[in-house]
């Protein structure tokens, strides 16, 4: 994977988006501008998109975007072709196939600690406690929280908290314990447990072979936010 660029305090786009789940729609948030952490030359390409719960993301300028809601957590889709509720609930529907952001936030006190369990046992072992005592609460069976990394994903450890990954093309992995498909294109990301219970912040990145230099970008934000978000 890439070094991160050298980053600066700079101004971008706020893109509001549109969201639905656990009690009905809700409007896309206002706001004028983000400040974030962000390269010289990527000020003109990206913009920061957020939904009215949870995390915002850094994505390339001009996509659409919707997020999800409910008890257990929240997620945020950034997609060069149009969302809604229609597409992201279809029964029908099984996921991105294409360029896509998804960011989500899984609550580990609620029954987002089955998704928070799962990462856990596959890259976060000074936290294997955690998904022992999911297991224990008689809810879920072992095997549904295989440990140990995926075979052929690339992984780069900042703390025993936050784990930075790259999921090779056409492979299962980190980057498909999400909505995105996988296809002819690697996925990266970054996962990050926030708190003491904890929860789960997690990044999936598939971008457009013309972008693929915006990740470290992204990725950087997504770690500077969850930061801020204990504070």
């Amino acid at each position: 994977m890439e070094k991160t660029p050298a980053t600066t305090a700079a101004t971008v786009r706020f893109i509001g988006c549109q969201s639905d789940g656990q009690v009905g729609p809700l409007e896309a948030p206002k706001g004028d501008s983000k400040v974030v952490q962000i390269a010289t030359q990527a000020t003109q390409q990206l913009a920061y998109y957020k939904a009215e719960q949870g995390f915002g993301v850094l994505a390339p300028r001009g996509w659409h975007c919707f997020g999800t809601y409910g008890s257990s957590g929240s997620s945020l889709y950034v997609s060069p072709q149009p969302l809604n509720a229609t597409i992201v609930f279809s029964d029908n529907w099984k996921g991105f196939t294409g360029p896509v952001i998804q960011i989500s936030t899984e609550i580990g006190d609620t029954s987002g600690r089955f998704g928070v369990a799962r990462t856990i046992a596959r890259v976060f072992p000074s936290h294997k406690a955690f998904v022992r005592d999911v297991i224990a609460n008689g809810f879920a069976q072992a095997n549904d929280f295989p440990f140990g990394p995926y075979p052929n994903d690339q992984l780069i450890y900042k703390s025993k908290e936050i784990v930075e990954y790259q999921t090779p093309a056409q492979t299962d992995g980190l980057g498909t314990q999400s909505r995105l498909q996988k296809n002819a294109d690697p996925i990266r990301g970054v996962a990050i447990l926030v708190g003491s219970n904890p929860d789960l912040v997690f990044l999936a990145a598939r971008l457009p072979p013309d972008k693929t230099d915006l990740a470290s970008i992204i990725i950087r934000q997504a770690e500077l936010d969850s930061a801020q978000s204990k504070n």
